[in-house]
């Protein structure tokens, strides 16, 4: 059969259709491919240790090491410097004054003192009648209204006194013996009035109501008449250009330990049985060592001494027996000691025994150094120091040690 131009025009455009129609087909039924993701080379982070953050507290409690292990030059810090009585940082207006230096009774009628934990320095030493007396040299006292009781001179003591440059503080007899040398015009004292003071300081001192107390153990040393007496008799607050500082302290953080020398914890200057007569035994003193705060504990007549200020017993960092030739002056009992040259000496500190010797060959206004047995200044930790002034011919009853 024959096709015509019309059909085969129409077979044409089916055709067309047809083929146009199976393209879109396989176009259709293909996904288009997408191209290849990116590959990241990843490589491995090590772990990293995180510092953490130190609190406050920690920080402040690092301390950084000493230059030295010694004070060698005080430095101020912060309206505060290095004491020359205890080595400890102080008010910068106190530990740059003269200190005074206070006589106050140590007999069992006269006890609870008040205030003698605030001295720097303790000196004790024998007096008429073998007992002893104290003397305390203090610079922390400002805050105080009175420290004693307080009593008479003895000349020794004011020799230890003028070591320290300290104004001397007393009430009580100035003769015999006595009167000369307190009264020199080089030497600042502040003095009730009574016989053989020449330019008393009454008010520096009043009475205090002490009931059953003996009225000699009535008197005080008053501290706003004190700055009221040193400035009505011109004296000079401020330490001579020569001054020589009493101790070698160990520096900040530095504890003076001496692991090789002997132990004590148990100090007795008159004997453990306290019967000597060489001053420490009518009332039995002694001290004892406690490791845990590195202090010594003073205790006299079987029980512990306290301060009647704050009523604690009293501690100090230190103990010294300085070791003097004494004598009697007269039927009355009066003594004398060495406490210029040399002599022997034992330091306890950190509970350890250091034997040595004491020198002071610079004259009165110099204070008695310490050495050990290698003639090395003995270091002295940080804190107040009890000073017994040991009567060298009764020397063989001290005892110390272990119990």
């Amino acid at each position: 059969m024959k096709c015509t131009g019309k059909k085969k025009g129409k077979i044409s455009l089916i055709i067309s259709i047809f083929c146009l129609l199976l393209f879109f087909a396989a176009s259709c039924g293909k996904e288009e491919e997408k191209p290849p993701a990116p590959q990241l080379e990843i490589e491995p982070i090590e772990p990293q240790e995180v510092e953490e953050p130190v609190p406050e507290e920690e920080e402040e409690a690092e301390e950084e090491a000493p230059d030295s292990l010694v004070i060698e030059e005080r430095v101020e810090k912060d309206g505060m410097i290095q004491s020359y009585l205890t080595g400890q940082w102080t008010k910068v207006e106190q530990a740059k004054r003269r200190p005074i230096a206070v006589m106050i009774p140590n007999n069992t009628p006269a006890l609870p003192q008040y205030g003698l934990s605030r001295a720097g320095i303790i000196y004790e030493a024998p007096v008429e009648g073998r007992i002893t007396r104290l003397m305390g040299v203090f610079e922390n006292f400002d805050d105080l209204d009175r420290i004693g009781p307080v009593r008479s001179s003895r000349d020794y003591y004011v020799y230890q006194a003028m070591g320290y440059e300290a104004i001397y503080c007393n009430w009580g007899l100035a003769v015999p013996y006595v009167e000369e040398l307190i009264n020199r015009p080089n030497y600042y004292n502040v003095s009730a009035a009574v016989v053989g003071i020449h330019n008393p300081a009454d008010e520096a001192f009043d009475r205090v109501s002490r009931p059953g107390k003996a009225k000699e153990f009535t008197g005080y040393l008053m501290i706003d008449g004190l700055f009221d007496a040193v400035e009505r008799l011109g004296y000079d607050w401020n330490y001579d250009d020569a001054y020589v500082p009493p101790f070698l302290f160990a520096a900040d953080n530095v504890r003076a330990e001496y692991e090789d020398k002997e132990e004590a914890s148990y100090i007795y200057p008159g004997g453990k049985s306290g019967q000597n007569a060489g001053g420490y035994g009518a009332y039995h003193p002694y001290f004892e060592y406690h490791a845990d705060d590195q202090l010594y504990y003073r205790y006299q007549d079987g029980k512990k001494q306290i301060d009647e200020l704050t009523g604690d017993q009293l501690t100090v960092s230190n103990v010294v027996f300085q070791y003097c030739h004494g004598e009697v002056r007269d039927d009355h009992d009066y003594l004398a000691f060495g406490v210029h040259g040399e002599g022997d000496a034992i330091v306890f500190t950190n509970g350890r025994v250091i034997k040595g010797t004491w020198k002071r060959n610079g004259g009165d206004f110099t204070p008695p150094k310490f050495y050990d047995e290698n003639d090395e200044e003995i270091v002295f930790n940080q804190g107040s120091t009890w000073m017994c002034n040991i009567w060298d011919e009764y020397g063989e009853f001290v005892e110390y040690g272990q119990e």
